[in-house]
């Protein structure tokens, strides 16, 4: 993947609640580089990942890329650098500069009056 443009993909189409500023979210993922190495795993850490969406609690091509997804959808996202951690290594797993893909599975949104 090149450019500086997010790409985003829907693998399953949900049709539960639909993902909202500030609702936290429970969410599956894997995360990989552009060569295909996984560099990170909702799985492999042996539960869902939670967050508040849409506060940049996450990288920015997740609070865009996630915007309008429905719980029961799988999506796949395409981030270029800029919108993920541009220049900044992050540990040994991912270099500066990386342009990152994700498959994200949304599992639950709950807001504020549950």
């Amino acid at each position: 993947m090149s450019g500086t443009e997010l790409k985003i993909q829907d693998l399953v189409i949900g049709e539960g609640r639909e993902i909202a500023k500030g609702a936290l979210v429970q969410v599956n993922y894997e995360g990989r580089l552009d060569d295909g190495t996984v560099f990170d795993s909702s799985a492999a850490k042996g539960r869902p990942f939670q967050f508040v969406f849409g506060t940049g609690r996450v990288i920015r091509g997740w609070d865009l890329g996630l915007v309008g997804m429905r719980v029961g959808g799988r999506r796949e996202l395409f981030v270029p650098a800029n919108l993920a951690y541009g220049e900044r290594k992050i540990g040994n797993k991912i270099p500066a500069n990386s342009n990152l893909s994700f498959v994200v599975e949304l599992l639950e949104v709950l807001t504020r009056d549950e």
